[in-house]
């Protein structure tokens, strides 16, 4: 594994190694996270604890700042970790783009930073200027810190977890940002259409969500129920990133939806994920899509 690592500039968090890509020959149930000073082992299926063990010794050695290799057995009920090497580092602050995030290992399956929206979030602070902003599924902020840091007028936050906003402003507030531009709804959206109409309309709208959150979501039947919202939510002209996660739903889910719930949408483009995760199949891995609303007059 540690020979598909190319990286040489490890001043920045990123994905040093997808194997869940698939364009690595028995290496599908492996991803290789790098959150300084941390590197994050993450296993899709169990292997051999002298293959992990010598694994972790060699991504030690490729960066000199490391000072801890961890796993987490997605494998595993409940996705446990365990410290392979080094320090036993629960909490760390990294940074992308000039940003600064918060990161929480061995608490939770997700550590709080989502690294192939890394150029999903390089758009947003180049496009936000003077705009505001809602990002739904808001997850702990990130894109609400990148468009205040591209200059946002305001960015309201969504998610049904005030646990995850609640770290969301921790975010803000290490980067020095001013929480008065910024709203935090802690609201299922599929309930509370009029909570976000009250702070809109919009410029432009990041919606992210998770495939499948059980009793909440189920993204391939409730996506069209957010995209025929959007006359309600946006300014004529508004911009829209639309993401889809799902393995099992390609972007032309996306498209298909949009031009059956809001044919006033018009395509723009695509936003790829960094080089590092690549895809065997076209349309298993993140899909970001840009839309811009232009009803007729």
């Amino acid at each position: 594994m540690i020979e598909f690592i190319t990286s040489t500039n490890f001043s920045e968090c990123q994905r040093l190694f997808h194997g869940r890509g698939h364009a690595y020959e028995n290496l599908s149930h492996v991803n290789v996270d790098w959150l300084p000073p941390v590197v994050l082992i993450t296993l899709y299926q169990e292997v051999e604890e002298s293959w992990l063990a010598e694994q972790a010794v060699a991504l030690q050695a490729l960066i000199p700042d490391c000072r801890s290799v961890q796993v987490q057995y997605r494998c595993r009920a409940m996705a446990p970790g365990e410290v392979l090497l080094g320090e036993g580092i629960e909490h760390t602050q990294v940074q992308e783009l000039g940003l600064s995030y918060h990161i929480e290992l061995g608490k939770a399956q997700n550590t709080g930073l989502f690294l192939d929206m890394r150029n999903g979030r390089q758009w947003v602070k180049e496009n936000s200027k003077n705009l505001n902003v809602l990002n739904l599924f808001a997850y702990t902020c990130a894109f609400s810190v990148a468009a205040l840091a591209g200059g946002a007028a305001k960015v309201v936050n969504v998610d049904v977890s005030k646990a995850s906003l609640g770290k969301g402003r921790d975010n803000h507030r290490l980067n020095r940002q001013d929480t008065a531009k910024v709203k935090f709804e802690g609201v299922d959206i599929f309930k509370s259409y009029g909570r976000l109409k009250k702070h809109g309309p919009y410029d432009l709208l990041i919606c992210d969500p998770p495939s499948f959150q059980k009793g909440s979501v189920n993204i391939e039947r409730d996506y069209a129920k957010i995209i025929r919202r959007i006359p309600q939510l946006m300014k004529d002209g508004g911009r829209l990133m639309l993401c889809l996660n799902s393995p099992d739903l390609d972007e032309n889910f996306l498209l298909e939806t949009v031009q059956a719930e809001c044919p006033e949408c018009r395509f723009d483009s695509f936003i790829n994920p960094p080089e590092v995760y690549k895809e065997a199949h076209q349309g298993k891995g993140l899909k970001v899509l840009l839309f811009t609303y232009l009803p007729a007059s």
